[in-house]
């Protein structure tokens, strides 16, 4: 084998009981989806680089979130020097690759900006039940939600960030009874209660996350001057400490792309691969509507072009229904200290094609590190018989970068300009305390008595009730543009004409906008 490329897939490693039967990812199926699964330290990481490094030389765009900061590494040649290197070296004659050493074209992104350019969006792109899932709020409150969602579009005011939000849910707040009879009961404890879990948010840091510039797709789906595709790389590690933020985030991500992508049936390649480290993360303490419309969102998005690999530790993490989706399959050691445990093992053998040759239970159990049992789809998307396979070694550095290695890789890139630097533009909490300003002012002019206490005064010191401490209504001080990108004299339709750019303008198509996988979290 003179390359990780064979003529129709991703070459993955030798196979059979003497390594010589090539085990490849049909590229023509590499939208199927799949799963790599395993014990802690068995090999998932080195797999999930090697298909990763083989979907970018087939110039497939790819997307992967870094949980332990090992596989910013792709970014880096390997080493042909070194202790490592002998032992690659020999796996590498034992399947008969060529070894060689190169690095890949990788981009760096963070949710907090520290470690990638920043990830952003908007309240608006991500919607009321999407929000709901990361707040984790009932269905009363959840209602209220959506009326603030509603409203806002209705009066033609931008939702872009967190303070948007809290100015948006204090004047509903101070209009509930005149509300009530439109939209029904708004509660001043459900309106409270979100501003809470709004402040709790915040303090995990997710306040970075919402805003804009926001994230554009097609700069995730670019292409290297040779042709590869772009790795782009989440850092996940600081990201894990909240697990709720990080589900949420790649539903919101996978959402998008299925809502902006065309149709285009079974490709010769992707047009695009995502990689979902810890999956158990979405599938913990799920209803089955969950399950169902996650099932179901797998198979849409297949059309799309873009294929899902789960990475989790055992197959059974993932709900059966999504699991018969994955037809190209890595499996590496499971351990079977308990009768659980020994119990799933059986469940995933069952799993695949048998070989006759060798009980998969038993596989299962013994393949070592860097060796695993796999199973490809073959042609006509009929799944493989399993196999043993080693593994190929990555062509790229195992292990993490250096910060110094990072800051020369972020300060080179292109996109910094674009996203490193924060635009606040005047949106709903500016208008909103502007509207109460002037409203106030107009009361004052009317003389003093019942008329000003009429007037936006009144509103604005009832809405002061439902922020956190009884503090004036987010955006009362209005904020300045950062970086002279955008002024206070934009209009509400310039705002919106930018925030939905990317997506559908009608008034059916914007609850879709709101976020197809936003329906995953009815689970009532």
């Amino acid at each position: 084998m003179s390359g990780i490329l064979t003529e129709a897939g991703i070459f993955v490693g030798g196979g059979g009981a003497d390594r010589e039967l090539p085990q490849q990812l049909l590229l023509r199926y590499g939208n199927r989806h799949g799963l790599v699964a395993g014990a802690t330290g068995t090999g998932k990481t080195v797999t999930l680089q090697v298909l990763a490094e083989g979907f970018s030389a087939a110039g497939v765009p790819v997307f992967l979130a870094d949980v332990k900061g090992d596989l910013a590494g792709l970014a880096k040649a390997g080493s042909a020097q070194g202790s490592l290197h002998d032992a690659f070296q020999k796996r590498a004659d034992n399947i008969g690759l060529d070894l060689s050493y190169q690095s890949y074209p990788v981009t760096f992104w963070d949710i907090f900006g520290e470690q990638g350019h920043p990830v952003r969006t908007t309240i608006s792109e991500m919607g009321p039940l999407l929000l709901s899932r990361l707040l984790d709020l009932t269905e009363a409150q959840e209602g209220v939600l959506n009326i603030v969602f509603h409203l806002a579009d209705a009066e033609g005011l931008a939702l872009l960030d967190l303070a948007d939000l809290r100015a948006m849910l204090a004047h509903v707040g101070a209009r509930a009874d005149e509300l009530e009879l439109r939209y029904g009961t708004i509660s001043s404890a459900s309106v409270g209660a979100i501003q809470r879990r709004l402040l709790v948010l915040e303090t995990q840091g997710a306040v970075s996350f919402f805003g804009e510039p926001a994230l554009d797709l097609a700069d995730m789906m670019q292409a290297a001057p040779d042709g590869r595709g772009q790795i782009n790389i989440l850092a996940a590690d600081r990201l894990m400490g909240s697990p709720r933020l990080y589900a949420t985030f790649l539903l919101w991500l996978l959402s998008e792309l299925f809502e902006q992508l065309p149709e285009v049936g079974d490709p010769e390649r992707p047009r695009f691969v995502f990689f979902f480290d810890e999956a158990h993360l979405l599938f913990d303490d799920a209803p089955k509507a969950l399950v169902d419309k996650v099932e179901q969102v797998a198979r849409l998005i297949r059309s799309k072009g873009v294929g899902i690999y789960f990475v989790t530790q055992s197959p059974t993490d993932v709900p059966e229904a999504i699991l018969g989706q994955l037809g190209n399959r890595v499996q590496h050691a499971l351990r079977a200290f308990t009768a659980r445990d020994q119990r799933n093992l059986a469940r995933a053998a069952e799993t695949y094609r048998p070989n006759p040759r060798f009980s998969t239970e038993t596989a299962l159990r013994e393949v070592g590190t860097g060796e695993a049992v796999t199973s490809f789809l073959e042609a006509k998307g009929v799944p493989g018989m399993v196999e043993r396979t080693l593994v190929r070694p990555p062509q790229s550095r195992l292990g993490p970068l250096t910060s110094e290695e990072r800051k020369e890789l972020l300060a080179a890139s292109a996109l910094g300009r674009k996203y490193d630097r924060a635009i606040d533009r005047s949106s709903a909490a500016e208008l909103l305390a502007k509207k109460a300003q002037n409203a106030a002012i107009e009361g004052q002019e009317d003389g003093p008595g019942p008329a000003s206490d009429t007037g936006g005064e009144r509103e604005f010191n009832r809405a002061r009730r439902y922020t956190p401490g009884g503090s004036a209504a987010p955006g009362s001080s209005l904020k300045s543009p950062r970086g002279g990108a955008a002024s206070r004299s934009d209009s509400v339709a310039e705002v919106f004409g930018k925030a939905m750019a990317r997506q559908i303008g009608s008034k059916a198509g914007q609850a879709l906008v709101r976020g197809v996988l936003g329906s995953l979290f009815r689970s009532r």
